[in-house]
């Protein structure tokens, strides 16, 4: 085997529903404010005692029963998150032992916004080394569980969900080589911090970095996966906000690709983000079968991950 595929995708989000509507009694806001600004209508709420594992292992259920696998197939589980409470078990090991994975490797990682581009590429690496055949990675966050509901700039981006997919190995590569990095210099623009933990950002410095360096680098991603921009079919970003998403959509060049906006429904979910829009598009049938595809991740420490993947 010469690289590793992505073999199927799944996704959760909680019933429950909070709109823009229902913010504007909580905190001086409007529906108005948050369409125009951040472009996000609604937004996903974990019920109480709903944890991180739960949402994962929802979608993680999805994606094993749609790749035809076997939970014994499954030697290696990553999971990316930012929002688990408990220390040990970690994520992985909980979200296997649910879903009888036997004896495979687990692992979390804890790279925010770019947490799950992070570990499909740590994936497609074990694939390719021989340390794996089959993995499971999956990103969830429980972002309502460190938001403060009276700072009215950050309570109106977050809401709670998970993104799943099986990779497997392959003769040919269809995840391409990653364009991973950060700039620790602005590491504090975004921050889960204090007892009890709280998310805040300094949102006009994640503009700035997102919309003027990023485009660039996406590019490069296009250029490790042998595509140029305007070959890619689908462009899924981190779903922080659109006005970060459709600028740096433009200024990639992806002028064929349909943009992931499921931001505008789901708010920002951190980790899960990427692989949620993903789980969506493919589960919609938006785009064909082997089409290039660019997935890139990007957000807190400033760090960034992307590759191209060629759809199921």
């Amino acid at each position: 085997m010469n690289g590793s595929r992505l073999v199927a995708t799944g996704h959760y989000q909680p019933a429950r529903i909070l709109t823009n509507d229902d913010l504007a009694a909580i905190v001086d806001t409007s529906d108005e404010w948050i369409s125009r600004r951040v472009g996000i209508r609604t937004r996903h709420v974990a019920a109480d005692g709903e944890s991180v594992a739960d949402l994962a292992t929802q979608a993680a259920a999805k994606a094993l029963a749609g790749s035809g696998l076997a939970p014994s197939d499954i030697d290696l589980v990553l999971v990316a998150t930012c929002t688990q409470t408990e220390r040990a078990p970690n994520v992985a090991s909980r979200v296997a032992a649910r879903l009888g994975v036997p004896a495979a490797a687990l692992m979390d990682l804890g790279v925010s916004c770019s947490g799950f581009t992070h570990a499909l590429a740590q994936a497609d690496h074990a694939v390719r080394a021989g340390a794996a055949t089959n993995a499971l990675v999956v990103g969830a966050d429980k972002m309502t569980a460190v938001t403060d509901w009276t700072d009215r700039t950050t309570c109106v981006l977050t809401g709670d969900g998970a993104g799943a997919a099986v990779v497997s190995a392959a003769e040919r590569p269809g995840i391409g080589p990653v364009v991973w990095g950060s700039a620790p210099e602005l590491g504090g623009a975004v921050r889960i911090e204090g007892t009890p933990a709280r998310f805040s950002q300094d949102g006009q410095s994640v503009y700035r970095w997102a919309t003027t360096r990023l485009p660039g680098i996406a590019r490069q991603a296009c250029e490790r996966g042998g595509v140029r921009p305007e070959e890619l079919a689908a462009v899924v970003l981190h779903q922080a906000n659109l006005r970060i998403i459709e600028p740096l959509a433009e200024k990639l060049g992806a002028v064929n690709a349909i943009v992931a906006r499921d931001v505008a429904e789901s708010g920002n979910t951190s980790a899960a983000s990427v692989p949620l829009a993903l789980a969506k598009l493919l589960e919609r049938g938006e785009v064909p079968a082997g089409a290039p595809m660019l997935l890139f991740g990007f957000g807190g420490n400033l760090s960034y991950a992307g590759m191209v993947v060629r759809c199921p």
